[in-house]
């Protein structure tokens, strides 16, 4: 198959944790979002986000009655430095070791730490190397 380049916007709109502990939750992800330079975006009794993440109790009117399964996700950080922080402020808040910071094999200068959040959900940072974007972030006005 021929390489095509093609430019349609971000892959993922946005994407729902339905969790058992919201508290916890909110504890963990207030550390590591703080030390990724990541402001919570808002909160009600059932639910607070963050940017594109959702995360909500069971019981919540975004929730079906069920919590979600194991998911991977993984946040950019800026620089090593971030990492570290995101890592470090992640196990003081609750969040479990599943891979310390360092350089991982999938490319040249991937620098990445792993977490489990407090529902067992795998929640990584890296950082790709010295790189260029093309912009800091997609902007939606409405």
């Amino acid at each position: 198959m021929e390489t095509q380049l093609l430019h349609r916007g971000r892959l993922i709109d946005h994407i729902q944790l339905v969790v058992a502990d919201l508290k916890a939750s909110r504890t963990f992800y207030d550390a590591i979002f703080d030390a990724l330079g990541v402001p919570i975006g808002g909160a009600g009794e059932d639910y607070f986000w963050i940017d594109e993440l959702f995360v909500s109790t069971a019981d919540s009117d975004a929730a079906q009655g069920k919590l979600t399964g194991r998911h991977h996700l993984a946040f950019q950080a800026a620089d090593r430095a971030m990492v570290d922080a995101f890592y470090n402020a992640g196990l003081a808040a609750g969040g479990t070791d599943h891979g310390a910071p360092g350089e991982r094999p999938y490319h040249p200068g991937y620098y990445a730490a792993f977490l489990l959040d407090p529902d067992g959900n795998n929640i990584e940072a890296v950082y790709h190397g010295d790189h260029e974007r093309s912009a800091l972030s997609v902007e939606i006005r409405f």
